[in-house]
């Protein structure tokens, strides 16, 4: 699968999306449009179980097109139709039922972070550097920043990054838990694909890609609200070929053969 603005290779069950826009790989319109799209084709493709998003060349996306930005000075819908697109594409990566990591290759700034910050799991190169300087252009985030950052670290700490428009090296990135690993570049990948055959190995897509949403939807319901989503997948799962089939398998003390059904 090749995109316009992306190259997407399969590796078993895994997909890997390289964002292909030079020489930043920034969020245009059209970028934007092209990554849904090929979002969109995976979460309906069932032999994609585990996606990896990383960048082409020396960047990871550097961040949203900024000369698009011209056209919509003294145009609030314009400016808004562009922010809801941003945030749409972030949104649609999030609530992927199947698990996404984002390897970071290069600098990840401003929509490139925001993009990363939707995956579900983050490691870096020691060569990446992230931040969200969009303060410095008079914006502020707005393809998700200021809340999933919030939701991530805390408060204090986003308002601390965002007002400062602090840049930070992988290892500080790690220490605020922004990012989960970081690597040398050449590992970059190669662990990228470990981690993503570790969360899909043995294990049936009916209970991954509920687990996902639990978590997920749980950073934005009330304690209770989450725990009735959980209980309620799970005793929906009561109602799987798979459920019987591992609980079988560890009885009998065997492999399970999962149908992801």
């Amino acid at each position: 699968m090749i995109g316009t603005f992306a190259n997407v290779s399969k590796e078993g069950s895994i997909q890997i999306i390289k964002v292909d826009h030079p020489p930043a790989n920034t969020l245009s319109s059209a970028c934007i449009d092209n990554l849904r799209s090929i979002f969109q084709e995976l979460a309906e493709d069932e032999e994609t179980r585990a996606i990896i998003l990383t960048g082409s060349g020396r960047f990871f996306v550097a961040g949203a097109d900024i000369k698009e930005f011209v056209s919509a000075f003294g145009h609030q819908e314009k400016a808004l139709k562009m922010a809801e697109a941003g945030q749409a594409i972030c949104d649609e990566i999030e609530a992927m039922k199947k698990p996404v990591i984002a390897a970071i290759n290069g600098p990840a700034l401003g929509g490139g972070l925001e993009l990363a910050l939707s995956c579900h799991y983050r490691i870096a190169s020691n060569q990446a550097v992230l931040g969200l300087p969009e303060l410095k252009l008079g914006l502020l985030p707005t393809f998700g920043g200021t809340q999933r950052l919030s939701r991530i670290t805390n408060p204090a700490t986003a308002l601390n990054l965002i007002l400062t428009s602090k840049q930070l090296n992988p290892d500080e990135a790690l220490q605020l838990g922004i990012i989960q690993m970081v690597t040398d570049p050449e590992e970059l990948l190669p662990v990228a694909k470990t981690i993503a055959q570790s969360f899909i190995e043995g294990k049936s897509m009916t209970s991954v890609s509920r687990t996902i949403e639990c978590v997920i939807q749980g950073t934005k319901e009330n304690l209770q609200s989450g725990l009735e989503r959980e209980r309620t997948r799970f005793a929906e799962l009561f109602l799987t070929e798979d459920a019987k089939e591992g609980v079988q398998a560890f009885i009998e003390k065997r492999e399970p053969q999962f149908k992801h059904s």
